[in-house]
């Protein structure tokens, strides 16, 4: 577990030996089944996770018990409820397993520590948070300017592998279509 999470990192800032030593001190491996829950909307929301294996899904259940996907985390992603994370608040998003899951904790004290101990950090998580924070800019400006198909083509983009791993009803929830429109669009984009 360690392995994977350390590469990441290293794509990003350089450790000691000893800073990541102590980066691994404050992480709590998590293993959940599929279909298990890792958040439940509601719940007090104190640590993000680092997916070193599997894939789970965040969504939000609107007030007529309609499902939205907002994200999906497979390996090197981390997922959290993170509105309710950095504010304090209670969970607004739920975060189901799609796959078995092995995850990589990291609470929110835990975190304000490693920012004192290893500044470095602070430098890892600004970038992840830039870049998370312009990926859904890009899903916001594509849903508002782009067709099924163009949204479809940034999505396999974006998870170029999730195809083969996710059933096709949720991968047209996170589109914002029917899972017969996704169906039609896929022969459509095959036979071109």
């Amino acid at each position: 577990m360690q392995s994977s999470i350390s590469n990441h990192i290293s794509e990003y800032i350089s450790l000691t030996p000893e800073e990541k030593s102590y980066f691994f001190s404050l992480l709590t491996p998590l293993t959940l089944n599929k279909k298990e829950t890792l958040i439940n909307a509601g719940d007090e929301v104190d640590a993000q996770y680092f997916v070193v294996k599997g894939c789970l899904k965040a969504y939000e259940i609107d007030s007529q018990g309609d499902e939205h996907i907002l994200q999906f985390a497979i390996e090197d992603w981390w997922i959290s409820d993170f509105k309710a994370f950095f504010h304090g608040q209670k969970a607004t998003l739920n975060i189901d397993c799609i796959e078995d899951v092995e995850l990589l904790k990291i609470t929110k004290a835990d975190l304000e520590l490693l920012f004192e101990k290893v500044p470095k950090f602070n430098k890892f998580f600004r970038i992840k948070l830039t870049n998370a924070f312009l990926a859904m800019q890009d899903r916001i400006l594509s849903a508002l300017d782009k067709d099924s198909a163009e949204r479809y083509l940034d999505f396999l983009n974006t998870y170029p592998t999730i195809e083969q791993r996710v059933p096709n009803y949720l991968i047209a929830n996170y589109l914002g279509i029917k899972a017969e429109s996704l169906s039609r669009l896929r022969r459509k984009l095959t036979n071109l």
